[in-house]
């Protein structure tokens, strides 16, 4: 079985020494991943296309091939071809039919011919020949020299015919090494994960960094996509998944600050502690996966606000991006369902941003915060190979149990931010409930009465889970989800 990969439009207009680089950083790319599924595989490289060999023929085998290849960046497109003896006109003719006369019933077409060697005819005389005969026996719609709708592509080297069937679209971009490296902050939702595969797909060879604020359970969810993301489009090249225990950052943001500045100083705060995460791996670039003004924390003068923590370059590459064409790439990549399983964390934004805050507010506000928590968490940042983070997923805590009508004993806690319970309050008939917030939840919980069992509450259920998941973590288990909402849905 051969293929024949056509490299990135913009690598062939590199200079010389550019191209030559990239061209054998693919290279090598793609024997890394081809050798890891196919023994015997082999790569070799051209000016402008790279051949790949793998042993065996079959429908099975052609699948796998064209899956991972269509995962590899720096390839334009690809083609599966047919290999054949030369022989003359008329065995050429027959050859080209063998593989392509189903495919042209009732389309117009067209044969263009690269040729290199010594043979009795040159390549115009094999386009006539072999189309006039495609043309007779392949009940086709007729020859169109200009717009056909396909395009029959033969190459004849020396005494070996090339016949291109079945080509394949690829990812573009660069091949993963041949740029520097970045860290993207990762929290697993649609933005981040798009963002981390645009870096990957343009070269970047990307770490990640992720902030938990919610517990194992987050954490997991992120491990799970992070690894995804690594193990499909950059596995050529080993990567660090750093975790870093943010839950104290958003307490002190949540006891001390306005409202209105919540949001820029948590990203504030995530931008300092990944600078220094970078800094650490001799990382240049940070990534992101901010749109400009889909959140309040996201308007130019707020981002403007943000960026001046560090002097770490920040890359978006989802800057001037509609949500909707995100959840598209998340869709076409594969990531959709992992990114729809961990929505926003909610209650962590206030409820009450401003969408174009002063430096001199942010800063007199961060002055009134307690410094030493965003050390504490740097100290306390965990890093793994990419490659052993299934391992914790694997070995995950089961889904914590929803509840949609309480029990007479069960005390409801109501763990929004305490802006959110005074503009929505929740109310029941029968239980009493509890307004503990969810970032003074875990301190609260070992004060409280265990004979009970406590539903844990939040509009949308995420916050709730999440703090359910970490305080099961701390041996708790006298406690449940409460989703009323679930209801509707019976």
């Amino acid at each position: 079985m051969n293929f024949v990969i056509k490299l990135f439009p913009e690598i062939t207009i590199k200079s010389t020494p550019v191209r030559n680089r990239m061209s054998r950083q693919l290279t090598e790319n793609i024997r890394i991943i081809l050798k890891r599924h196919f023994t015997g595989a082999k790569v070799r490289q051209d000016w402008d296309k790279l051949e790949v060999e793998i042993p065996g023929e079959g429908a099975a085998l052609t699948r796998e091939a064209s899956s991972l290849l269509a995962a590899i960046p720096g390839i334009a497109n690809f083609a599966l071809v047919r290999v054949f003896p030369l022989g003359d006109l008329h065995s050429i003719y027959e050859h080209t039919l063998e593989v392509w006369g189903q495919a042209l019933r009732g389309k117009t077409f067209c044969v263009r011919v690269k040729r290199n060697g010594k043979h009795p005819f040159d390549s115009v005389e094999i386009e006539r020949y072999v189309g006039g005969g495609l043309n007779q026996h392949a009940q086709t719609a007729g020859v169109n020299l200009h717009t056909p709708d396909i395009t029959v592509k033969l190459e004849v080297r020396d005494e070996t015919l090339y016949v291109l069937e079945d080509k394949t679209q690829g990812l573009g971009g660069f091949p993963i090494g041949s740029q520097e490296p970045a860290l993207s902050l990762v929290s697993g939702g649609f933005d981040s994960t798009v963002a981390s595969y645009q870096a990957l797909r343009r070269g970047l060879r990307t770490h990640y960094c992720f902030f938990n604020l919610g517990g194992k359970a987050h954490e997991l969810g992120v491990k799970e996509i992070a690894f995804y993301l690594w193990n499909r489009y950059g596995s050529t090249h080993r990567v660090k998944f750093v975790s870093v225990p943010f839950q104290g950052v958003v307490n002190e943001i949540l006891e001390n600050v306005d409202p209105s500045c919540m949001g820029v100083i948590l990203k504030r705060m995530m931008l300092r502690a990944a600078s220094k995460v970078a800094e650490r791996g001799d990382i240049p670039a940070l990534i992101t996966g901010e749109a400009v003004s889909q959140v309040s924390s996201q308007t130019l003068t707020n981002l403007a606000i943000i960026d001046r923590v560090t002097e770490t370059l920040v890359l978006r590459p989802l800057a001037t991006m509609d949500k909707g064409d995100i959840i598209d790439i998340a869709r076409a990549i594969g990531a959709e369902h992992f990114a729809a399983n961990i929505p926003e964390y909610c209650g962590v934004i206030s409820v009450k941003p401003s969408a174009k805050l002063r430096l001199n507010r942010v800063l007199a506000q961060e002055n009134r915060m307690n410094m030493a928590v965003l050390d504490t968490a740097l100290a306390e940042a965990q890093v793994q190979n990419i490659d052993a983070v299934m391992a914790d997923v694997e070995a995950g805590n089961p889904p914590v149990e929803r509840v949609i009508q309480p029990l007479v004993q069960d005390i409801i806690i109501d763990v929004r931010h305490p802006d959110e319970t005074a503009a929505k309050p929740l109310t029941h008939n029968t239980n009493p409930i509890l307004e503990i917030p969810f970032f003074r939840l875990s301190k609260r919980f070992a004060e409280l009465d265990t004979r009970h069992r406590y539903l844990l509450y939040c509009e949308r259920g995420v916050m709730s889970e999440l703090q359910a998941g970490s305080l099961r973590e701390e041996n708790h288990h006298n406690l449940a989800v409460f989703r009323p909402d679930l209801a509707k849905n019976e």
